[in-house]
């Protein structure tokens, strides 16, 4: 047998050998030598066995169960087989009739092949969601359930249910239906392409189509201001105005200047520097020698203050303790002080019913001045309206007054010069009726330092 094996293998190494059967004797089984496998160790089985037979057995069960919805061994022989007896006569002889206006040549319309690539083909039904049955304190909530079933039986009522039927009904207003949110999981799915007709009155319906009416707030009705879009120039200021107009707006001028000039003079005198306050040599001579001489005398009052409180710290000591008589006698002088401030108030609660007159008058008084304060309130807070409100960390500066003096007045409209600037006139009205807010013009700032460099040509060089 060994001699037998041996020859085999020597044939097997010959050059051009072919075997009939590579399978069952393949080349590298007869060149190599057997490997010895201890397959009672359990690390051995998945690594030296084969299960290619169990694994095809499993995916064909799986493959039923995905196509059929289960095995096709358990299914009965009606659902597998029919039989074919061909078309009924009557369907062969009556076809159906397309209906009027539907009538169509060619083939019946197929589903498309992306729609069939959509569809759901697998016939298993989804895994069960154990987490979906769970319920928490499942246990204390059947047994509350429990006892509260055998107690309804025996017809005794428990203490919060009694507190449930005492309570008051409350007449609740009910609530507006609320627009649930876009990433609610729960909220039903609306095709705005769909045919089929939605109730109308669904806030979600309307909210995602755009005929919801939104609530407007009340302030985008008022206006920012009171004042008008154009303000009419003064008479005065027309090219030829009556003298008295063109008086009266020259006075209107003087006085903004007045205002102006006295306010600089204001700024003016809290800046300026007072000639006394300025160092001379006396002054400076008194700084230097300031707190040399009081020392002498400042040792001398603190040793005088010291002698006189420890004196005084001596008096208190021997002053505090109090004898039993003294304690009694302010004791009995309290009593008697707040018994008076008793019997005062009361004469004074009585006499107030002989002043019900007065104090009507005073009420009445009082309530006039807050009538008129309130008014005046009012009319204050209508004025502020023509005013311009504080928008932003800048105030409102009101432009300079267009107006000519009286050498300055043309004689007709040909010789009459422009003033003002349409754009600038507009920008102002715009920040005077609180739309915008003031501004100044945005500041230029460089980057990069400016490079002065001194070049010299070859001709000045000698």
């Amino acid at each position: 047998m060994a001699a037998a094996r041996r020859l085999k293998r020597v044939a097997a190494k010959q050059p051009g050998f072919l075997t009939l059967n590579a399978a069952i004797d393949p080349p590298d089984l007869v060149s190599s030598r057997r490997k010895r496998i201890n397959k009672n160790k359990k690390k051995n089985w998945n690594k030296h066995s084969d299960i290619n037979d169990v694994e095809d057995f499993l995916e064909d069960i799986r493959h039923q169960e995905r196509t059929t919805g289960g095995l096709l061994s358990e299914k009965p022989d009606d659902s597998l087989f029919f039989v074919d007896i061909g078309q009924p006569e009557k369907a062969k002889q009556k076809a159906p009739e397309p209906a009027e206006g539907k009538k169509r040549k060619g083939k019946a319309t197929r589903p498309l092949r992306i729609d069939l690539i959509l569809q759901h083909d697998s016939l298993v039904p989804p895994p069960k969601d154990v987490l979906a049955y769970q319920q928490p304190n499942a246990k204390k909530l059947r047994r509350i359930t429990q006892k509260a079933e055998q107690l309804a039986a025996k017809g005794v009522v428990s203490q919060r249910q009694r507190r449930l039927l005492n309570r008051r009904p409350i007449n609740r207003t009910v609530k507006k239906a609320e627009t649930e949110a876009n990433n609610n999981p729960d909220r039903d799915y609306y095709d705005i392409w769909g045919q089929e007709v939605k109730d109308s009155s669904d806030p979600w319906y309307l909210q995602q189509t755009g005929k919801k009416v939104f609530k407007r707030p009340e302030t985008m009705k008022q206006k920012p201001s009171v004042l008008p879009a154009v303000e009419v120039i003064a008479p005065g200021g027309s090219y030829n105005p009556d003298f008295l107009s063109h008086q009266a707006l020259l006075q209107e001028a003087h006085e903004v200047e007045v205002k102006r000039e006295k306010q600089e003079s204001k700024i003016e005198k809290q800046l300026a520097v007072n000639k006394e306050d300025t160092a001379t040599e006396e002054t400076v001579l008194r700084e230097q020698v300031e707190g040399l001489v009081e020392e002498e005398m400042d040792e001398e009052e603190e040793a005088s203050n010291e002698d006189d409180d420890e004196e005084a710290v001596a008096g208190i000591a021997v002053a505090e303790k109090k004898t039993e008589k003294q304690r009694k006698r302010e004791k009995a002088e309290k009593i008697k002080e707040l018994q008076r401030l008793a019997s005062k108030q009361q004469t004074v609660q009585q006499q107030q019913l002989f002043q019900l007159r007065s104090i009507k008058a005073s009420i009445k008084q009082q309530q006039q001045k807050t009538g008129a304060k309130q008014m005046e309130r009012k009319a204050k807070q209508e004025a502020q309206k023509a005013l311009p409100r504080r928008l932003g960390k800048l105030k409102f500066l009101a432009p300079d007054l267009e107006v000519q003096l009286s050498d300055e007045l043309p004689g007709s409209l040909r010789q009459l010069k422009p003033e003002g600037s349409i754009l600038k006139d507009r920008f102002k009205s715009l920040q005077k009726r609180n739309i915008i807010e003031p501004r100044e013009r945005a500041k230029f700032k460089r980057r990069l330092k400016l490079k002065y460099v001194e070049k010299r040509a070859f001709r000045e060089i000698t």
